[in-house]
This record gives C-alpha cells, sequence and structure tokens, in this order.
C-alpha cells in the first residue's frame, strides 16, 4: 500500500513512522528544508496528558472578556478580517456548557494517555533520546478560585485512570524545590506525577531518521498546489512549479496542521480548524537551583516553563490574528516576567524568541480519521497546543484505521464528521480509559 503524508511535522513524521512499521510504502512531502521547522520547533515542550483540557470551559466567555484588558492576559483576539474566524468563535462558545466540557475533556485525554503508552512503547523500541524527563507537570494556582476551580477536573482524572495529587503551598516545594521562594505568592497546585517533557524538535528530526531508515522517503522543499479528485476519491497530489508534478498513491494523509483546512476547500471539506498563535522563548540556564525539574504551569498567565537539559523552555499566550508570525514584543514580555517571577534561574536577556501556529478545534480535540466524502483521505490535524502531547497516539491510531488494523482505543468522536449537522451528542463514558489496550 503507497501512502502519502503531506506535513513533516511531529504529527505527520509520528504518523509516517506508524505507517511504515506497518509495513506501507510511505512517501512525506514538506515544503520546509527539514522536519519540525513549523509548528513543532520552539513548542513549551510538556507531554502532559494529565493536562488534555479544552479551552472552551465553562466561565471561559467571561474571563476572555477580562483578559482583552489585561497588560499579561493570556488571549488576546484580534480580528483577520474572515467569516471563518466569527464561526469558529461561535462554535467554541457554543462549547462552553458543562456536558460539552466533560465530552471534550474525555476524547482529549483518551487520545493522550494512549499517546503516552505509545511514547513511551517507542522508546524502549528505539532508544530515542531527546532531553527527555518524567518528572511530571505541576499547575500552580495564585487564587482561590483556581484552587476551587480544579475540582471540576478531577472526576474526569479519576474516571481516565490519572495519577494526580492537589497541593498545598508546602506541597509545591515538595514538587519542585525552587518554588520554596515564591510560597508567599502561591496559595495551591495539581500535581500530574506520570507527565513528561522533552524537545519536540529534537524528538522528531530523530524519528524522522529512524521513519528513514523504514524506507519512508521524505521530499523536503517542495510545495502542494493542490489535490487532485474525482468526487468519490482522491486521485493525487499536484506539486507547484513548473512541471506541475502529480504524485498518486492509494491513501493520502494530510498532517499540515493550520494550513489543511485551505487545502481541503477546494473539495468541499469544511474543516474547523483556526490558526493559534502562540508564542516561546528558549532560555538558558544559569542556576539550576532556580530552575524547574520538570514543567510547571502558571494557570493564571497560561504559561508553561519547562526544563531541559541546559536550558529553560518558555511557552505560552494565544492569539486569535490569523496567520500573523510577527513576534509581538509584549508578548515576551508577559513570559520574561512569569519566569522572572518563578524561576530567575535563566539568563533572560540572552533567550531566543519564538511564535508558532498552532492548530486548535472550537471543541479541543483534534480530528483523526478518514473523510466520509473521500474514504482514502485520512486527517490528523486540530490538536492545538497538545499536539506533542498526542503525537505518538494520534499517528499510530491514524496508521491503524489507514491499513485497516482495529485501533487499541476507541474512535469515537474523533472524525471530522462530528461536526455534521446529524452528528449526535453523547454522554462522556464513566469508565476509566485504557491507555494501554
Amino acid at each position: 500500500m503507497k501512502v502519502i503524508v503531506l506535513g513533516a511535522g511531529v504529527i505527520g513524521t509520528s504518523t509516517a513512522y506508524a505507517l511504515a512499521r506497518a509495513g506501507a510504502e510511505v512517501t512525506v512531502l514538506e515544503r520546509q528544508p527539514g522536519a519540525a521547522l513549523e509548528t513543532s520547533f520552539a513548542n513549551a515542550g510538556q507531554v502532559s496528558p494529565g493536562y488534555s483540557t479544552p479551552w472552551a470551559a465553562p466561565g471561559i466567555p467571561l474571563k476572555a472578556l477580562k483578559w482583552l484588558f489585561q497588560k499579561h492576559a493570556p488571549l488576546a483576539l484580534r480580528a483577520d478580517g474572515s467569516l471563518f474566524q466569527l464561526r469558529w468563535l461561535a462554535a467554541m462558545l457554543a462549547n462552553c456548557t458543562p456536558t460539552r466540557y466533560a465530552i471534550n475533556k474525555e476524547r482529549m485525554m483518551r487520545v493522550s494517555e494512549y499517546s503516552r503508552a505509545c511514547l513511551q512503547q517507542l522508546r524502549a523500541d528505539t532508544g530515542i533520546q531527546y532531553e527527555q524527563r518524567t518528572g511530571g507537570t505541576l499547575q500552580v494556582f495564585r487564587t482561590q478560585a483556581q484552587l476551587d476551580a480544579v475540582t471540576r477536573d478531577l472526576e474526569v482524572l479519576r474516571a481516565c485512570g490519572v495519577a494526580h495529587e492537589v497541593l498545598d503551598r508546602a506541597g509545591l516545594a515538595r514538587v519542585e524545590p525552587a518554588l520554596a521562594h515564591t510560597q508567599d505568592r502561591l496559595l495551591g497546585g495539581l500535581w500530574l506525577p506520570r507527565d513528561e517533557t522533552g524537545d519536540c524538535f529534537q524528538f522528531t528530526q530523530q524519528l524522522a531518521e529512524k521513519a528513514r531508515q523504514l524506507g519512508v522517503q521524505f521530499r523536503y522543499g517542495v510545495d502542494v498546489k493542490q489535490l487532485l479528485s474525482d468526487g468519490q476519491s482522491l486521485q493525487g497530489v499536484q506539486l507547484a512549479g513548473p512541471e506541475a508534478e502529480v504524485i498518486k498513491a492509494d491513501k493520502y494523509v494530510l498532517a499540515l496542521g493550520s494550513y489543511t483546512r485551505q487545502l481541503v476547500r477546494p473539495l468541499g471539506l469544511d474543516l474547523p480548524v483556526y490558526p493559534v498563535k502562540g508564542y516561546s522563548l528558549t532560555v538558558p540556564l544559569l542556576d539550576a537551583s532556580l530552575a524547574p525539574q520538570s514543567t510547571v504551569l502558571d494557570e493564571t498567565y497560561k504559561v508553561a516553563i519547562t526544563r531541559f537539559d541546559n536550558r529553560i523552555r518558555v511557552g505560552g499566550m494565544a492569539e486569535l490574528c490569523g496567520f500573523d508570525l510577527t513576534l509581538n514584543p509584549k508578548r515576551r514580555a508577559t513570559l520574561e516576567m512569569v519566569t522572572a517571577d518563578l524561576f530567575p534561574g535563566g539568563d533572560l536577556p540572552k533567550a531566543e524568541f519564538w511564535t508558532g501556529l498552532r492548530p486548535q478545534t472550537p471543541d479541543g480535540t483534534p480530528i483523526i480519521g478518514a473523510t466520509r466524502q473521500y474514504p482514502n483521505l485520512f486527517l490528523n490535524t486540530g490538536h492545538g497546543t497538545l499536539g506533542w502531547t498526542m503525537a505518538s497516539g494520534s499517528g499510530q491510531l491514524l496508521a491503524d484505521l489507514v491499513t485497516g488494523r482495529q485501533p487499541a482505543i476507541s474512535t469515537e468522536g474523533l472524525a471530522l464528521d462530528r461536526y455534521s449537522a446529524s452528528a449526535p451528542v453523547r454522554s462522556p463514558p464513566k469508565r476509566a480509559v485504557n491507555a494501554s489496550a
């Protein structure tokens, strides 16, 4: 079976690797000169299944209004001139109900927990190294309201079998000793001890090499002009350029992140994936005693501070402003402020400032699976801030679907057709998800 994968970010590369392991003949098309040079390049570094939470949550509309007027707000909105932006916002607001939140969170955690198991197995199989750590994620709270609100998530964490611990001030320093000097500013936290960290760029680059060793052909520096179809199935991928080369396969996988939507629109597919702009700093480490051991996530500013070997990766913010990739110095100021407040052990003046576009769905759940209109066209996109967290599981799940194997987890609610008018609204399952099934 020949399969073409469009996109060599962490999602596309993970998919290509899993497909090759399943025996498929895989070609990956990527416009950049190498793997993981866009959204996967400098993300926050978290592999955080336990923190797989929809943005669309009860109370978010009111919070969003307040954030618009704050100096260090985690969210910024600027009209991009498109009707799609308004439609996407309306769809996200419609998901801000307790029922929808519970459904969406279960779906996200189902994929994330499975992905954790897949990543651990991949490490065992390949010995891949990417400055990974297994010290968990610590979400810290500055207000009593944040502490009270976390109880909404505890039931879902218990149902999904996710290890967790609610901490008081003293408990914060037990998990992250460098927080001892900040106890007067923090009230408590939620610790997810099984979460991990690592450099997504390093991981993807090394995984691409292992995929190549399995026979995957990576074609870098090529632009896709259009997808060719007869109205019932995909017939090929036409590349840009004077030769208008057409590449054909049996099945096609789109893993182009935020850019997937515009490529499938001519096919009549309405893909609700919006580019949510995020920022990061990569900070050289000066004093390890004033740096995190793993990942600390500041709930107030929605900023994650992650420890690599000799660097700190600080990621966060969300701007809804279309495909704008300019670096906003105000966002850097916020990331530096949070870092200096919690972990002043880095050399902030020498930090590298970066931005990328996260492909976000209105409900937070990625879109993984075949399209109803084109059975040989598969989507693997819409992971939002959790692409690194969900990559290994999403790639394996999609590979199983492409090759006709029985997936290890339920695919309910993951495909594009959940957005159709006839899609049923299901209650979240009450039993725990078996991520190692």
